[in-house]
């Protein structure tokens, strides 16, 4: 790998000039390192590696060189990108160049056809996909095995992905390796990201090719003014950041860590007179590109984002970026604040980290690799009974849906598996566990978490700590920061908001949906669950590590089994209250409970005395060496864990009936207790349980 630090001049084609001033304006000009990356990559045909700080212009080497190298002759670029909204700007970026850019994603599936026959009669410049197409197998047979012929280009973005050290890998990244063999051996490569420390350097270079060229500069970031505020509750939080929000005249961005985190702070800033939307995953494409506009254009104060709204994203009028809850690793904090302060001298930056954030991490960390006991036991399904299922192999495997999607992935990726269609089948190629790598992983994860608290709690420069994280050998005290100028974030709260937050957070609605069908293999059990023998919509007081409710629930069940407390009820009555249930119930029973019998029968006792309803002893627990319901991982072992689990009694009143229990996970339980009941002949089911985990 060799490391350019020192780049000297280089000359280029006015085309470079011409290309950079439509990109970036009449005043534009390419720095020196910038030519020499661009020079690299259309005189020397070489594998280039950046690793430049945000807003460094990583795309306008791209841009530039596609241009100087379509104007030679040359075939189209390939860019895998891993995000729409990036996908979007670069799209938009190359149009303004004269660069005819087109985009093959799941948000445009009608348009496949006609981009296809483009490319093919050579009318795009640059095809820009998602790394998760390398994993499609007609679009590597149709479309990238006859464009890897004549690519002029490829550009791997955000290539901190390619690296299972990276704070972002993405399995399907790997399958850039392919796309790297099958290249003719003279066309460039350029890998680019703005987050990699040296560990990830160097894995990103090794895999684009040994000799790569390394623009590394430094991470420094001169407009950024970093802080950390720290408040006891969520109400506090949720009540500090709607009056920061509003003294300032933005845009900016308001990041957290869950969905429904976002989703619940930017209806509350919208309930305080605020211009807010909520950003994530599971936000359509459509209304990701409306998002992105409003904020380009100020229309919003603020976008509250998951990191889906992060790499690649460039709006140059950002002034701040907030986190309320603190990603698990230095070097993805400094990706994210990176969006802020790129086209303005001075952007604020301000941590607010939550005591549930150990929590979240844990739960992203048991989506890393399995243990080897479950991926040999995945491996011996597939070799003993042949082609499979994911719900074939559900039966055989304890992992839920999501890890085993995971797991074959990378399995797929690494060659020890494949599919045809939907089944999936053990291949013939030689495969390992490494225990010594993931080992490594998980050391590496736990150390960037003890970062992220090490960086709220020090007392030196911020914006230095993060450099030093992502190795810069230049960092040096900003003097910008809470710490080097001595000025704390203000952490004052409004008290007419922190009353409205609080009341906010406690009147969220979680509801809990009927199973319809019985999982697929489980004995007994097949098909559709009929609708007489499904329980109604259900309510629940808390969901996961969500403020509100969470918190009290979470020091509740780390205490020894106790009875329901006066606060405890009178959340729990608001939120029956608030219940649109039609048809009010006349009996109530409680789901025996193993671990906190006190709490959950304590619980129906007293909302039949509060609610004058008929306390019936309905189900009893006939089944107790079962394992924890906590323990099964996926669908078809949590409803095999709890089928004939129960026996209820006879003749059960035919009104309708609230059913409690402590805690819904997957919902089996309470599917099981439901089809119970009504076959005993009771009236309808109307769940309620205290927390709903995820």
């Amino acid at each position: 790998m060799a490391s350019v630090t020192d780049p000297t001049p280089v000359e280029l084609p006015p085309l470079a000039a011409d290309t950079l001033r439509q990109l970036a304006g009449p005043d534009a000009r390419l720095r020196p390192d910038q030519a020499q990356a661009i020079s690299a990559l259309v005189d020397q045909r070489a594998r280039v590696l950046l690793v430049q700080a945000t807003g460094w212009g990583k795309s306008a080497v791209y841009w530039v060189a596609t241009r100087i190298l379509r104007d030679r002759g040359e075939g189209p670029t390939l860019v895998v990108s891993p995000l729409l909204a990036l996908m979007r700007n670069q799209v938009s970026a190359a149009e303004s160049a004269g660069i005819r850019a087109v985009t093959i994603n799941s948000a445009n599936l009608d348009e496949w056809s006609a981009i296809e026959a483009a490319i093919d009669a050579d009318q795009v410049d640059v095809l820009l996909i998602s790394p998760e197409r390398l994993n499609n197998p007609r679009f590597r047979r149709e479309v990238l095995g006859s464009l890897t012929e004549r690519i002029g280009l490829l550009v791997i973005d955000e290539a901190h992905c390619i690296s299972d050290w990276g704070h972002d890998f993405r399995p399907d990244y790997r399958r850039i390796a392919d796309v790297l063999t099958s290249l003719p051996p003279d066309v460039p490569v350029l890998a680019a990201t703005a987050t990699a420390n040296d560990r990830v350097t160097h894995d990103v270079a090794e895999q684009i090719g040994a000799r790569a060229h390394t623009f590394r500069g430094s991470l420094d970031r001169p407009s950024l003014h970093l802080g950390v505020v720290s408040l006891a509750s969520s109400g506090e939080r949720l009540a500090w950041l709607a009056g920061w929000v509003r003294a300032r005249s933005g845009p900016g961005i308001v990041y957290a860590l869950t969905v429904s985190e976002v989703e619940r702070i930017a209806s509350f800033l919208v309930a305080c007179g605020l211009s807010a939307a909520a950003y994530s995953g599971a936000t359509d494409a459509a209304a990701r590109a409306a998002i992105e506009d409003d904020l380009d254009q100020g229309r919003l104060d603020c976008v509250v984002a998951t990191s889906a709204l992060g790499m690649g994203y460039d709006n140059s009028r950002l002034a701040y970026v907030v986190h309320i809850g603190s990603p698990s690793s230095p070097v993805s904090y400094y990706q994210q604040v990176g969006r802020a302060g790129r086209g303005t001298s001075a952007a604020e930056v301000v941590l607010c980290p939550t005591p549930t954030d150990g929590d979240v991490w844990a739960y992203f960390d048991s989506t890393a690799m399995p243990p080897r006991h479950v991926v040999d036991g995945v491996l011996t399904v597939l070799q003993r009974g042949g082609p499979a299922s994911i719900a074939d192999i559900e039966a055989g495997v304890n992992l839920r849906r999501g890890r085993l999607e995971v797991l074959l992935k990378i399995l797929d990726v690494e060659g020890a598996v494949d599919r045809d269609g939907t089944r999936w089948f053990r291949t013939e190629q030689p495969w390992t566990y490494d225990d010594e790598r993931h080992r490594r992983l998980a050391a590496a994860r736990r150390s960037e978490q003890q970062a992220m608290r090490s960086y709220v709690a020090t007392s030196g420069c911020r914006l230095r700590y993060l450099r030093d994280a992502l190795d810069d050998d230049g960092a040096e005290d900003c003097g910008r920061c809470d710490n080097c100028t001595g000025t704390p974030v203000d952490d004052g709260v409004d008290p007419d908001f922190q009353a409205a937050a609080q009341q906010h957070l406690r009147s969220a609605v979680v509801r809990l949906e009927p199973r319809k069908q019985w999982p697929r293999g489980l004995d007994g059990r097949s098909g559709r669950i009929g609708g007489d023998d499904r329980h109604e919509e259900g309510r629940a007081l808390g969901f996961g590590s969500d403020p509100g409710w969470a918190e009290v629930l979470g020091e509740l069940f780390r205490a020894p089994d106790a009875e329901p407390d006066d606060v405890l009820l009178r959340g729990v009555a608001a939120a029956l209250k608030a219940w649109d249930w039609g048809r009010r119930p006349t009996w109530v029973a409680a789901v025996p409970s193993r671990r906190r019998p006190l709490l959950v029968g304590g619980l129906a006792r007293r909302l039949s005395e509060i609610g004058h309803l008929e306390l019936v002893d309905a189900v009893r627990r006939v089944r107790t060496d079962a394992p924890p319901q906590e323990q099964m991982e996926n669908s078809l072992n949590q409803a095999a864990n709890v089928l004939d689990a129960f026996e209820f009694a006879p003749d059960l009143p035919l009104g309708p009936g609230l059913v409690v229990d402590d805690t819904w996970r997957s919902g089996w339980t309470m599917t099981v207790v439901a089809e119970g009941l009504r076959r005993s002949g009771a009236g309808l089911v109307l769940p309620f349980v205290l927390w709903r985990r995820p």
